[in-house]
């Protein structure tokens, strides 16, 4: 008892639980200055996008602001990859629109509950559950919500009223009421759209900074790089200026965010309650409102971070700790609760230009954070005249990179059989993002069990019958081999004897062993031969622990073959001819 106390006290393990503790003694200027301005410059992209983002959860745009700083300041003590950044995305704008039903008393406290959940998850170390939701399925849903995202901001492009957000009626009523297009919004969506891609696109063709360029062409590389990281700043901005310009001559021309609240949010625990026209709705019944997004929410959230966060250290050359992510984010997410918060996780469009400019550790994060706070402090006022055709341009970017067409490509090149879980996930979230995924998970799980009961058996015939078993037994392949072996060996005329080769058989259970036993009982009955070889040591001592009458077996299968034919017999086999896998003799039985 002592030593576990003592190992769960120790440096070692805080250093764990606190990753700051590892980096900071090795903190330098030089990395400060890197910090400084891969964080500001996040900065200048996070507040455009968290307005954008708060857009598409359904809430008060303050509250996508609200979302985007505690993620920067908690991952900075508690994080273990360099670059991500957390904060609000569109896929987890999406489920918060889906499950807080627009209310920022209901996002709030969905992002106490991740929060807790995901903690408790990195705590009890059950990183892995997410490794059973395959890649398919992760593209399915993510390509599913990209559309949805992307379509749903055309309303704002177009400067629609009154469209319901149920995707397939939201469809429906754009085109239905497309007559009554705004112009001014859509020219202004159009030219914000423009401006973004031709920006992104003038940043990616700049040619790699060399200390030979004159002065004057580094100068212009800079600003037109920074311009374009920091594009979705610039193009709000540059559009908010427009729209002042037009509002100051009492010209209404353009559909605007409107009147926010000012100033920071108050600290506070989560509403545990709402009030509704009918009275108070109780925290059970906010729970059972909230249903399937209790497990949805903080599993997708882990997922997007945890991918962005594998991606960027395999590209930089470290490593992370999945559990200790959770940790990480299932903390934000509480104490982002405590100031108006709704659930965040990693960001691949942040967490790319994090890297791209230069971070050196998580410290990025608190400039980031300040950059955020500063915002809300000051700049609240003038987010009245940001116009939502500009905002929805913003989103619209951002989205377009995550909707992947190409794995469909892939997919069918590769592997025909996962075309299904990912449009079972694909189409199904569509209608209700929890059924996509699970009809993704449920399709790509029985394709895997169907895989686990059918295993590929390779069948050679050298008078002796020699099955060799290519992907281990499992208890729901074993009637199937054993169905196979009666088919082949006992309905011929007449039955051959079989050395069953199970050198990929790594572990067994007791159905396995059960019906090892019939099988060898079933073998004697008919009187034929039948001899086992290449067991594991660890499947041996199973076997041998459970007594089966019988059972005969070699360390190989050729000296099984000398066995059954004598010791010429495998010397006048074809050396292509030769099922054979090593040299060991020993005989059990």
């Amino acid at each position: 008892m002592a030593s576990v106390v003592r190992k769960c006290c120790s440096y070692r393990t805080l250093k764990r639980r606190l990753p700051i503790l590892a980096w900071l003694p090795q903190y330098t200027f030089q990395w400060l200055r890197m910090d400084l301005l891969a964080g500001v410059t996040v900065g200048l992209t996070v507040v455009p996008q968290a307005l954008a983002y708060a857009e598409i959860a359904g809430l008060p745009v303050q509250y996508g602001l609200y979302s985007s700083f505690m993620g920067c300041f908690v991952y900075c003590f508690l994080g273990t990859s360099k670059d991500i950044t957390l904060g609000p995305t569109a896929i987890m704008s999406l489920l918060v629109a889906s499950y807080a039903y627009h209310d920022p008393v209901y996002a709030v406290l969905l992002a106490f509950l991740c929060g807790c959940i995901q903690l408790a998850m990195g705590i009890l170390h059950l990183g892995f559950l997410v490794d059973f939701i395959s890649y398919p399925v992760i593209k399915g849903f993510t390509s599913s919500a990209a559309l949805t995202i992307g379509f749903g901001q055309v309303k704002n492009i177009l400067g629609l009223c009154d469209i319901p957000r149920q995707f397939f009626r939201e469809v429906y009523y754009t085109f239905h009421n497309i007559a009554e297009t705004r112009i001014g919004d859509l020219v202004l969506g159009l030219v914000c759209l423009f401006l973004l891609v031709l920006l992104k696109m003038m940043k990616n063709q700049l040619p790699e900074q060399s200390g030979h360029q004159p002065f004057l062409n580094r100068v212009c590389s800079n600003i037109v790089r920074f311009t374009g990281t920091a594009r979705n700043a610039v193009v709000v901005v540059a559009a908010s200026l427009v729209a002042y310009s037009f509002e100051s001559q009492d010209q209404h021309v353009f559909t605007l965010t409107g009147k926010t609240a000012r100033g920071l949010p108050p600290f506070r625990l989560p509403s545990f309650s709402d009030s509704a026209s009918n009275g108070t709705i109780c925290f059970t019944e906010m729970l059972q409102n909230f249903g399937a997004g209790l497990a949805v929410v903080p599993l997708v959230g882990f997922l997007e971070s945890i991918a962005i966060a594998k991606a960027f250290a395999s590209q930089n050359n470290y490593r992370i700790d999945p559990n200790q992510e959770l940790i990480a984010i299932g903390s934000a997410n509480i104490l982002g609760s405590f100031l108006s918060s709704y659930p965040v996780t990693g960001s691949f469009g942040r967490t790319a230009v994090n890297s791209q400019t230069g971070v050196r550790s998580p410290a990025g994060g608190i400039a980031t954070g300040v950059v955020v706070l500063l915002s809300l402090a000051f700049l609240t006022p003038l987010f009245f005249y940001i116009p939502k055709a500009a905002l929805a341009a913003v989103i619209i970017c951002a989205v377009s990179a995550v909707f992947d067409l190409k794995i469909v490509v892939t997919l069918w090149r590769v592997n025909r059989l996962d075309l299904l879980p990912f449009l079972a996930s694909f189409l199904g979230c569509f209608w209700e993002i929890q059924y996509g995924i699970l009809a993704g998970i449920a399709l790509s799980g029985t394709i895997l069990f169907f895989n686990i009961a059918r295993p590929e058996i390779k069948i050679s015939d050298y008078g002796t019958v020699i099955v060799q078993l290519q992907s281990g037994l499992n208890f729901p392949a074993v009637e199937y081999v054993c169905d196979k072996l009666y088919q082949r060996v006992l309905e011929a005329s007449p039955p051959s004897s079989v050395i069953l080769d199970c050198l990929h058989v790594s572990s067994i259970d007791y159905t396995t062993v059960n019906g090892l036993r019939e099988l060898i009982q079933t073998f004697q009955q008919k009187k034929v031969c039948l001899l086992f070889s290449n067991f594991q040591p660890k499947v041996l001592s199973i076997l041998t622990l459970a007594e089966i009458e019988g059972l005969r077996h070699f360390d190989s299968t050729e000296a099984a073959l000398r066995h059954l034919h004598g010791d010429d017999y495998t010397h006048n086999l074809e050396e292509s001819e030769k099922p054979l896998l090593d040299r060991h003799e020993g005989f059990y039985s």
